[in-house]
């Protein structure tokens, strides 16, 4: 697989608890790459990526770089 040079990116943050919430928005959330409060990944702005974020949307804070 490789790399795309200027592919734009995104800053994912996790602002809720995955605690109480439905098995599929908890895998969602693992998916990203976050599973503890305030814990930021970096992650390629992809219509993949942007659809499981609208899906944890109230657990997420996005920042477009």
């Amino acid at each position: 697989m490789s790399k795309v040079k200027n592919s734009k990116t995104i800053s994912v943050t996790q602002t809720g608890s995955a605690i109480g919430r439905h098995r599929s928005q908890r895998a969602t959330l693992i998916g990203l790459g976050l599973n503890k409060m305030n814990k930021t990944r970096e992650l390629e702005d992809t219509p993949s990526v942007r659809g499981m974020i609208s899906k944890v949307k109230h657990l997420v804070r996005v920042n477009e770089s």
